[in-house]
């Protein structure tokens, strides 16, 4: 939304109108008083800028622009606005004569603790197999879907003790992406990310609640979300022979139906595979030794993870070269899988990373000299297919118990050097940002790239003390809420500007305007790779914020995991006594019931004949009507009181109507919904 400020100069008399702008861009949610603030500007042809109260009323602080310089990933000559001086606490704008004002933004302690919750808080969200309740989901709550217990063994992954059709439960879990499947590859690094959050932060997550179901137990809510994730992943292994299912899937990408609409038989674990087998035994051999603190609530449990990481290992060492091809997979077997491959040619780095949390937690020399070149690999920004640095993280955080087949100095000096690398491009980027350090940092999930970037940053500042190593995380943590050149924050529901049409099935079905909030999407990627119709192709800038847009606005949650390490990392270490403010309680603004929610219809285009799905949470007089795009009411579907709550499914037929898009609008009395559907013949 554009405001528009009238001032009054007394001295002239003269009425000028000023603009919030997208040539000022910054975090749209603010800065901590003693640390760096950045603002970037395009096309200023005045050298002052000034820091005023969001009416312009009162100047806090005045500043000189730098000179201007190319930004080569947006091709935009920009200049930063410094304001770091600035340690008064409020609600601000930046202004710049001739240009307008910015987004208003915060200078307060614990600025970025919000962001912290709602990006812990979006796995909650993406949970499998559970009611969302509204005392938790608020008006996003939504009815269970895929319990799989029920969940067949494909072909490809069938054996003499489990052949194919053999019926197992793969329940919890959370949904990967946009989609309703559930992958480990990708759960590796995600689950990692997490209990790296608790284990780096102990003290902070503690104290650390996300309103969820489990907030009150013993157990901080970090660890009870990624607890929801890891016991799905132990019913992936194989009992008789420690293997990992590479994933569970329908055989194609369900519709943009609410979970409980979508078919909940139909779902396969699919081939064993290596890459599977080293994540999973990674991730568990590092939750043994944080849930080993949780004894008393969770007897044997960190012995279960244990037992569970060796014997996946042993597979993998017998197993070592076992890809997931699915183009090969689907000339082998039947049903063929379409869904998300996240296929790798090489597992170096996986048994590396699996190598080091074993041995962080046994201590047992064995599994480092099993990869005696481990710290002579390079080290880079991990994402999903490299994964070896995060081994790197668990032994620079556990390098004071170390044996001597470590050596730490080359350990920390590996770490360092990274960081170095990544800091010197923010110095001298024009956005004063890591981002463009390589060419690929703008491709799919590009800002999964930005918060991982940041992560390494955080790393670097934990070895050292060094702050300006914090100071590049914090920038990084700006780019992704704001200061980029698509002017988007881009976690939904935070900041002036954030995405509203998410790639996200629940968003686009659940019949609330707003998508699911905590979510980060996935960001510029020039390759486009969706066909969408994208306002540039700079890497940079080439970003669309429409649902069918899967190559730059899907959601993942190894994207949304390294932006809520970040946010809270940062939190903690700024925090006063590196934990929470006292005084924070989880937003809940939104947490009220609805009337009902409404589904997006199925199939939508459709041909003829469509079904219309929503749910009541109690009787009510309801009306759900059809009309063409002029208005004009075409058809009355329902228009009575319905005296059961529960959901329900309308047929609707198009008869006599031609071609053309068409709404369907259900309302109560208190309560409109209105959606868009499109009739082809």
């Amino acid at each position: 939304m554009r405001k528009i400020i009238l001032l009054i100069l007394a001295s002239t008399k003269i009425l000028f109108a000023q603009v919030e702008t997208d040539n000022i861009r910054l975090n749209q949610i603010g800065f901590y008083p003693d640390a760096p603030k950045i603002g970037i500007v395009i096309g200023a042809t005045s050298d002052i800028f000034h820091i005023t109260t969001i009416n312009l009323h009162d100047t806090v602080f005045t500043g000189t622009l730098n000179a201007p310089k190319l930004w080569t990933c947006s091709n935009e000559q920009v200049r930063k606005a410094d304001f770091s001086s600035v340690t008064t606490t409020g609600t601000f704008v930046l202004y710049v004569p001739g240009i307008g004002y910015s987004s208003q933004f915060e200078i307060k302690p614990y600025v970025h603790e919000e962001i912290g919750i709602a990006t812990l808080k979006g796995f909650y969200f993406q949970r499998a197999s559970l009611l969302l309740l509204p005392t938790w989901a608020g008006k996003w709550w939504r009815a269970m879907g895929h319990p799989d217990n029920q969940v067949e063994v494909h072909p490809s992954a069938a054996s003499v003790q489990r052949p194919a059709g053999t019926i197992i439960s793969c329940p919890k879990g959370w949904y990967d992406a946009g989609d309703y499947n559930k992958y480990i590859v990708n759960s590796g690094i995600t689950t990692y990310t997490l209990l790296a959050m608790y284990e780096h932060f102990p003290e902070y997550f503690k104290s650390l609640e996300t309103n969820i179901p489990e907030s009150n137990n013993n157990i901080p809510d970090v660890l009870d979300e990624a607890l929801w994730n890891i016991r799905w992943m132990l019913t992936m292994q194989d009992p008789n022979d420690g293997g990992i299912y590479h994933k569970l899937t329908y055989p194609n990408f369900s519709g943009f139906v609410m979970p409980n609409r979508a078919p909940s038989t139909g779902r396969y674990v699919v081939q064993k595979s290596t890459g599977a087998a080293l994540n999973f035994a990674a991730v568990m051999a590092q939750a043994s030794r944080i849930f080993a603190e949780f004894q008393s609530e969770f007897p044997s449990f960190s012995d279960t993870c244990l037992t569970a990481a060796l014997n996946a290992w042993n597979w993998a060492r017998k197993n070592p070269n076992v890809f997931y091809n699915q183009n090969q997979v689907n000339q082998n077997f039947s049903p063929p899988i379409q869904t998300g491959e996240y296929g790798d040619w090489s597992f170096q780095d996986e048994f590396q990373w699996a190598a080091m949390e074993l041995y962080v937690t046994t201590r047992a020399d064995s599994f480092i000299n099993i990869v005696p070149t481990l710290l002579n690999t390079t080290t880079d920004v991990p994402w999903w297919q490299d994964v070896n640095t995060l081994g790197y993280y668990s032994l620079a955080h556990h390098r004071k118990h170390l044996t001597s087949v470590i050596d730490t100095t080359t350990l920390k000096q590996r770490l360092i050097d990274l960081a170095n690398s990544l800091r010197d491009v923010s110095t001298n980027s024009a956005y004063g940002v890591i981002m463009g350090a390589s060419p690929g940092d703008f491709s799919w999930g590009s800002n999964g790239v930005a918060a991982n970037q940041g992560m390494v940053m955080i790393q670097a500042f934990l070895l050292t003390g060094d702050k300006s190593y914090l100071g590049t995380a914090i920038a990084n943590l700006d780019y992704l809420l704001g200061r980029n050149a698509t002017t988007y924050s881009f976690v939904t529901g935070y900041g002036d500007k954030a995405p509203l049409r998410p790639h996200h099935r629940i968003s686009q079905a659940d019949g609330v305007w707003e998508p699911v909030p905590g979510l980060l999407v996935g960001g510029p990627n020039p390759d486009q790779q969706d066909g969408c119709s994208y306002p540039s192709n700079l890497p940079a800038r080439s970003y669309v914020d429409v649902w069918e847009s899967y190559a730059s606005n899907e959601i993942c949650i190894n994207w949304n995991a390294p932006i809520a390490y970040l946010a809270c990392a940062i939190e903690a270490i700024m925090s006063p006594d590196g934990k929470p403010n006292a005084g924070t309680s989880v937003k809940k603004s939104d947490m009220i019931p609805r009337e009902f929610m409404l589904e997006q219809n199925y199939p939508n285009p459709f041909n003829s004949t469509t079904s219309i799905n929503f749910s009541l949470n109690h009787p009510q007089v309801v009306s759900l009507k059809i009309y063409d795009l002029l208005g004009k009411e075409v058809d009355t579907l329902v228009d009575q009181e319905l005296k059961v709550a529960g959901d329900y499914e309308i047929n609707f037929n198009a008869k006599g109507l031609v071609s053309g898009v068409y709404f369907y609008l259900l309302q109560s009395e208190n309560v409109k919904f209105l959606k868009k559907m499109i009739l082809i013949r």
